[in-house]
């Protein structure tokens, strides 16, 4: 069995189909409710009810299910940074993570691929990022900044206790269950503006868009592919994964794709001249697991559309 930390939640529903379509059977970790999701009744999936901040609990999870392997995806960070307690908060998420290795070793577990993401590259060039680039260690958010310790400590981990920590840098991603609106990127509202043929509401992206701002955007079903890949592929080279689809995708290019399922969709960015293309490169993920995308813009736009206008809010 599997066991996958913040299953239930937008990539990690997606995770967990992808696993349960390889023949794999998942324990899922929530903290609020130990119920079945209804967005994943239709799949023979286990809920035990804990957090990973609590070891006794997360132990008698495998005192339960015979634990296999570990997809960890909870988000165990001090953010939002709004408690009373910032010192405590910070080190309650370091022990969240040890939590996992810690169980994983008491289980017997040979690997865990733990949720990194694109935001702990700092490269401020054009073209594609591997995983063997230089990490920039300034301050600029307090996800990638853990993200980045989690990595060094699962280095750390894997050598000292025999349990494979690998790290899934993972790229943007967008898709149903998805973040509404996601603040760091476009392409969500866009598509919920395009299937309920409205304008789109962009005020909460951090930044205002622009026509020709770019990233790597992959789609959830295939982000949830590529982790169950990672954690059932029986040999892995490397302790970092690029998780993307390999190449930049832009606002316009989403609008385009839009307009191709929803002919009358008007959504005018102002543009503001070339703009570096950035893309994670993902031939590691490729020779090593297999993968490949299915999903590109257009395909991806389509299911989404689909997806809304039958009636799920996102």
């Amino acid at each position: 069995m599997i066991l996958v930390t913040g299953g239930a939640g937008f990539i990690g529903s997606h995770t967990v189909r992808a696993l349960t379509e390889a023949g794999e059977e998942c324990v899922l970790l929530q903290r609020r409710t130990p119920e079945v999701p209804a967005h994943l009744a239709d799949l023979p999936v286990h809920v035990v009810q804990a957090d990973v901040a609590d070891l006794d609990a997360l132990l008698a999870v495998g005192h339960k299910h015979p634990i296999t392997g570990v997809v960890h995806l909870a988000v165990a960070l001090p953010w939002p940074v709004t408690g009373d307690d910032p010192i405590g908060d910070t080190g309650r998420a370091v022990e969240a993570f040890l939590n996992i290795t810690r169980a994983a070793r008491a289980w017997g577990v040979r690997r865990v691929v733990s949720a990194s993401t694109i935001g702990v590259y700092g490269f401020d060039g054009t073209g594609a990022l591997t995983e063997d680039l230089p990490l920039w260690l300034g301050y600029t958010h307090v996800i990638p900044t853990f993200k980045k310790i989690f990595e060094l400590l699962g280095g750390h981990l894997s050598a000292v206790t025999g349990v494979e920590v690998v790290n899934a840098r993972i790229s943007g991603t967008w898709g149903p269950g998805g973040h509404l609106p996601d603040p760091f990127f476009a392409a969500p509202s866009l598509a919920h503006a395009a299937a309920r043929r409205t304008e789109p509401h962009l005020s909460g992206l951090l930044a205002p868009p622009h026509a020709e701002d770019a990233l790597d955007l992959l789609y959830v079903r295939d982000t949830g592919r590529a982790l169950a890949l990672l954690q059932l592929t029986d040999e892995l080279r490397h302790s970092t994964y690029n998780v993307a689809s390999g190449h930049a995708t832009s606002n316009a290019d989403v609008i385009a794709a839009l307009r191709s399922v929803e002919p009358g969709f008007r959504a005018e960015l102002p543009s503001a001249g070339p703009r570096p293309q950035r893309w994670l490169d993902i031939t590691r993920l490729r020779e090593d697991t297999g993968f490949q995308p299915r999903y590109d813009t257009a395909a991806a736009a389509a299911d989404y559309v689909d997806w809304l206008r039958a009636g799920n809010d996102r």
